[in-house]
């Protein structure tokens, strides 16, 4: 055991625990841990202000005077007074520096023990005028900020009140303004025959300290716990373009696809929510998801949106001698966990999800536009790894070459056999190219997974729909090629033949930049990730980056798809 002396502090007594810790046999990891911690030398540092701090305590030092900054101003306007040699000039500079005036300005504070805010006094005629309600005042600091707060105007008693606390704002920060609190003056202007549009500017126009006087809620809201929901955004949000948001400057921007954790849904229009991974803390309004589709369903009945539901264009329609020996394909009905299958893209409701080790891999789907190659891509990755990625071996009604093994390139089958299981939805997506019909089956993509191989297909856009199940977990990847302004400033990457053997010219560019633009518009949201295809080098490096991460990394994907 360690032997302490009587005078021993804090920073001696971990200094010499250390020394005598002993490694045990079962605990040798912790004995580490603990020896580590012990000789940290913030903790040293942190140990020695403590000792410091207590020694001054039990010291209990009484201040000298409770004005030096007057006795600092006292001595400079003597020295000022006659001639001063070089001694009392540099004693002068330094009473009238700001550090030393600010320090001496302190330590009046402290010897004063003058702590508490000194706030405004109240009007004369204070109890006249409120009629003995109970009344409030709250003097907020903020900066350029929003104070976090919202008003409207009662329709039945004509008094404005507090309709909303922003999470994270000045107003939710301070803990002493609540929704329904009546607020009656700000900075000492009355506010009950302004305008909600005037009080709001007046607000907002308050800089640094802002005064209010407010009568509370008889009843004040409890303070929520913060909400655990996050929702993936399925389209773009600005709040400034938006006319029926009750405050533009409250409102929180966001772009499809970023995740926001709504922290509160009490409001059946706006909502508040943050955006995850954003260093501002200050929740906004975003529309509620009902809002929205209300929106825009009056917006389709207007004729200023087109109908969700009417048949899109397929994408596969663009020229046929630009799809890269893609056939024709189908996409099967069947069950599909797809927000596009909702009227509008509002919001999806998503969690944080890692593969364990028990489970299988997830299922990955490239989609491309034209000119992507996404077939070449995928071949590469799995030739560089094959134990660990494959490809699902489609189906086909050709006739077996010498060369093939059944199950290897193809499964060979009959094109009645062919027809009965598209018929009974078997296959994600089929279709006919040279009088022969090719499927990838939902069979194939498990028989991958059942070796514990990471299943790499790639399919039209259209069959997302039946791959977006709690089964497959499909993380999407939407691959475009670069595509340059012109024809004289294309690189391979922009080549349907990856060489300078393809020839592209500015129609084709053009019909490129179609194809990618119709599938983001179209499928966009449902990709977790897109890739711009600079060459096959970079994105096959890219793509691999991405599986490795896949299996070590925690995702997000649509809260249905993990079990509770």
């Amino acid at each position: 055991m360690p032997v302490l002396t009587a005078g021993a502090g804090l920073h001696e007594t971990l200094a010499l625990l250390t020394s005598q810790l002993r490694p045990d046999a079962n605990h040798k990891e912790d004995m580490v841990f603990l020896k580590d911690v012990f000789s940290e030398r913030s903790l040293g540092y942190l140990m020695k202000i403590h000792e410091k701090l207590r020694q001054y305590e039990r010291q209990s030092p009484t201040p000298v005077l409770h004005s030096a900054s007057s006795l600092a101003e006292d001595v400079a306007e003597e020295l000022q007074s006659g001639p001063m040699s070089t001694e009392e000039k540099e004693l002068l500079l330094l009473l009238t520096s700001p550090h030393l005036t600010a320090v001496l300005s302190v330590h009046d504070t402290v010897a004063q023990k003058n702590f508490d805010p000194v706030l405004p006094p109240l009007p004369d005629d204070f109890e006249d005028e409120l009629e003995e309600e109970s009344v409030k005042i709250v003097r907020l600091v903020k900066n350029k900020e929003p104070l976090g707060a919202t008003i409207r105007r009662d329709e039945a008693t004509g008094v404005v009140l507090v309709a909303r606390i922003m999470r994270g704002g000045a107003a939710d920060r301070s803990g002493l303004v609540h929704v329904g609190d009546e607020l009656r003056e700000v900075n000492g202007v009355s506010v009950i025959h302004k305008r909600p549009d005037e009080i709001s500017q007046l607000l907002s126009q308050s800089q640094g300290s802002i005064t209010l006087k407010i009568i509370p809620a008889v009843k004040e809201e409890d303070r929520l716990r913060e909400s655990k929901v996050y929702m993936r955004a399925l389209f773009d949000y600005v709040p400034l373009e938006d006319k029926a948001t009750p405050c533009q400057e409250a409102g929180l921007p966001f772009k499809r696809g970023d995740i926001l954790q709504v922290v509160t849904q009490d409001d059946p229009t706006w909502w508040q929510a943050k955006r995850v991974g954003d260093s501002n803390l200050r929740a906004g309004l975003i529309p509620s998801k009902p809002f929205q589709e209300r929106r825009l369903t009056y917006r389709m009945k207007m004729g200023t949106l087109p109908n969700p539901k009417s048949p899109k264009k397929p994408v596969s329609g663009l020229r046929r001698s630009f799809r890269l020996s893609r056939k024709d394909r189908q996409g099967s009905s069947g069950e599909g966990s797809d927000p596009g299958d909702a009227d509008f893209q509002t919001y999806e409701e998503v969690t944080r999800y890692q593969q364990r080790s028990h489970e299988r891999p997830r299922l990955v789907v490239l989609i491309g536009s034209l000119g992507a190659r996404i077939n070449e891509l995928k071949q590469r990755v799995i030739a560089e790894n094959p134990h660990r990625y494959a490809v699902a071996v489609p189906h086909t009604t050709r006739p077996k070459k010498p060369h093939e093994k059944e199950g290897v390139e193809y499964h060979f089958v009959t094109k009645q056999q062919f027809d009965v299981d598209a018929l009974n939805n078997k296959f994600i997506e089929h279709g006919e190219y040279k009088e022969n019909q090719y499927g990838t089956s939902i069979e194939a993509i498990r028989s991958v997974q059942a070796k514990n191989k990471m299943c790499i297909v790639d399919v039209q856009p259209e069959a997302l729909r039946r791959l977006r199940t709690a089964e497959f977990k499909p993380y999407v990847v939407f691959v475009k090629p670069r595509v340059p302004e012109s024809r004289r400033r294309r690189s391979a990457a922009a080549s349907p033949g990856g060489g300078d053997h393809g020839r592209v010219t500015d129609e084709d560019l053009q019909e490129m930049r179609q194809s990618a633009a119709q599938i983001d518009q179209q499928y966009g949201h449902l990709a977790d990730r897109v890739l711009i295809k600079e060459d096959s080098a970079s994105a096959c490096s890219e793509l691999r980056g991405i599986l490795e991460r896949l299996e070590r990394e925690s995702f997000w994907v649509p809260v249905g798809w993990v079990r509770t």
